[in-house]
């Protein structure tokens, strides 16, 4: 993935300590094409998140999940509706019901697999 694909961090936190917060940051850091969404809106980092996907200025490409399991798949919908192709759950957001809910709608699906450390931001 390059800087220049669109992501939308779904589960950004204002926390610090959470890795909704720090995987945005550093996303954001980094240079990369990010909008964040978070259920307790507002702004962070002087970027405006978002409440939805479907709210996103722009379709994102991947959708990067760090939310529990259990909403992680009642976001396969939304996203799918949104054009998202990559639907990534990092450790802790996947479950088996989401990834086959992502792969019927379309989606390639990532778990397992920290996104931070396999991009290389971290």
């Amino acid at each position: 993935m390059t800087k220049d694909t669109v992501t939308a961090v779904i589960g950004v936190s204002s926390n610090p300590s959470k890795f909704g917060y720090r995987i945005f940051k550093s996303l954001c850091d980094a240079g990369y094409s990010v909008y964040g969404v978070s259920r307790v809106c507002g702004e962070l980092f002087g970027r405006k998140l978002y409440g939805s996907v479907s709210e996103l200025p722009q379709a994102p490409q991947t959708a990067l999940l760090v939310v529990p399991p259990e909403v992680t798949l009642s976001l396969v919908k939304e996203c799918a509706a949104a054009g998202v192709k990559t639907f990534w759950m990092q450790p802790g957001a996947d479950s088996d019901e989401a990834e086959q809910a992502a792969r019927a709608a379309g989606m390639q699906t990532v778990r397992g697999a920290c996104f931070m450390v396999r991009e290389g931001v971290w």
